[in-house]
């Protein structure tokens, strides 16, 4: 069992820039951002093996994102920049307790998740 947390949401102008971080309680393996926005299912965002050597971003967020993690401290930041309203979303941590060669890009890949922590870009 692992308890997640992410912070770092909240308002920003679109074109600006926000960091978020997601605290775990123990020892993971792959971590993942997933995202849901008002009326939307939950999406892929990003994700990293347990030990930052392979990443992987949705298109959407390419050349934007990145996704780093710092084992010591179990920890995992996404730095979104070039912010649009079109992400507008909740950001949900997630994690995998479980060592797998590749880095996991559905729900389904990950056993513990955070409570979300809202994005919301506006002008």
């Amino acid at each position: 069992q692992v308890q997640v947390v992410e912070s770092g949401g909240g308002l920003v102008q679109p074109g600006g820039s926000l960091r978020l971080s997601c605290a775990a309680s123990g020892r993971t393996y792959g971590m993942a951002w997933f995202r849901q926005g008002p009326g939307k299912e939950r999406e892929f965002v990003a994700a990293i093996n347990w030990n930052g050597g392979i990443t992987v971003l949705a298109d959407s967020v390419k050349g934007r994102f990145t996704i780093s993690r710092e084992n010591a401290n179990h920890t995992m930041w996404l730095q979104m920049n070039s912010l649009t309203p079109e992400d507008t979303a909740i950001y949900y941590c997630a994690v995998d307790l479980t060592y797998t060669p590749v880095v996991g890009q559905t729900i389904r890949d990950y056993n513990f998740w955070g409570q979300g922590t809202q994005v919301t870009v506006s002008s």
